[in-house]
């Protein structure tokens, strides 16, 4: 699993409870729904909030508790479809949850 870095045990993650972690020194929040494992980017974009690991999750959208802006959680984009966090791929290996994150490149 070339490029991806352990975060936690299956077990460790909570239904429908979001958990931060940092990877290469960027956050990302986790959630498992219904035993399947999501990753996002922590920070939304609305006002750089980094809580969306604190987020409560509606039906396959997770909810920033900021504002209110909604994020799916397959593709990070918000509710209207357009663009919102990045999402990272995960691969679970014996009951152990690995996500693969990259960087996000910043035009100044």
């Amino acid at each position: 699993m070339e490029g991806f870095d352990y975060i936690c045990k299956l077990d460790e993650l909570q239904e429908f409870k979001g958990r931060k972690f940092i990877i290469n020194d960027i956050e990302i929040a986790v959630f498992k729904i219904n035993s399947e494992v999501f990753a996002l980017n922590n920070i939304c974009p609305h006002q750089q909030s980094h809580l969306i690991y604190d987020g409560f999750v509606e039906d396959e959208f997770v909810v920033c508790p900021a504002h209110g802006w909604k994020f799916n959680l397959r593709t990070g984009k918000k509710d209207s479809g357009s663009n919102g966090l990045d999402s990272y791929p995960i691969e679970i290996k014996d009951s152990q949850v690995y996500v693969k994150v990259h960087p996000k490149n910043l035009r100044w």
